[in-house]
């Protein structure tokens, strides 16, 4: 490491595997891997070659069989299921595929519900309109979900995952079900918005038209170890449990 350069992540000797029909079936191995805090990083390769894996142990929905995770000086396997929850909360925002919106609450109510800051409802208010008005949904603040096309549906689940300002966002297949004209948007708001806010951008794609805007982008077999076409998806039941219980927020 460069002097002066600061890490947001790094990751040593970390293992993990699911056991898949009474076997354990290695999913990740990867000796070393860091972020600079700050950068903007694409993730591809391969369906069932451990991309998405990597994002939940990243952070902490998943923990590591072995090895180390340091997300923004802290180690995550020095912390409790809470404790890594609450971490979580506060600082990594997290951008999914399927956007996870909850129907009955309007667009600002699905931001607010997010924001872990104790702050006067009209405080919060002006925070998640002033969110919203960047990501151009200024109008659309007390529309429902079904009320909302699919790229303004992950333009709120983007806010929802940035309100809290956290030093480090993940997202995964952000435009995987999106049109490719919205897609190309999508992908041009995420980098803009962290560049714009600082934040360290961790994504993970298929889609190479927006892999290729990152200035850091890798296959993940340059990291890991595990060689395979596709893995099994299957999980352990509780960390399923756990991975879609996230999910449903």
């Amino acid at each position: 490491m460069e002097i002066g350069v600061a890490l947001l992540l790094q990751i040593h000797d970390l293992k993990k595997q699911f056991r898949v029909d009474g076997r354990n079936v290695p999913i990740l191995d990867i000796p070393e891997w860091s972020v600079e805090k700050g950068e903007n990083v694409a993730i591809t390769g391969p369906s069932g070659s451990g991309k998405s894996t990597l994002l939940h142990l990243i952070s902490g929905i998943l923990l590591a069989d072995s090895g180390g995770i340091v997300v923004d000086g802290k180690p995550l396997r020095e912390l409790t299921e809470a404790k890594r929850d609450a971490f979580r909360a506060s600082n990594i925002g997290y951008v999914l595929q399927d956007f996870h919106l909850i129907p009955s609450l309007t667009a600002r109510q699905n931001v607010e519900i997010a924001m872990t800051a104790k702050l006067p409802l009209k405080e919060k208010r002006r925070v998640v309109d002033d969110w919203l008005d960047q990501v151009g949904l200024a109008d659309r603040g007390r529309h429902l979900p079904s009320q909302l096309s699919r790229g303004q549906q992950q333009r709120v689940a983007i806010v929802r995952a940035l309100v809290n300002e956290p030093p480090l966002v993940l997202a995964d297949e952000p435009t995987g079900s999106l049109d490719w004209e919205t897609a190309d948007e999508i992908a041009s708001l995420l980098l803009d918005l962290s560049v714009a806010h600082g934040h360290t951008l961790i994504v993970v794609t298929h889609d190479l038209n927006m892999a290729n805007r990152f200035p850091r982008c890798l296959n993940i077999q340059e990291i890991n170890r595990i060689r395979r076409e596709s893995a099994p998806k299957l999980q352990s039941s509780r960390e399923k449990r756990k991975r879609e219980l996230y999910e449903s927020l």
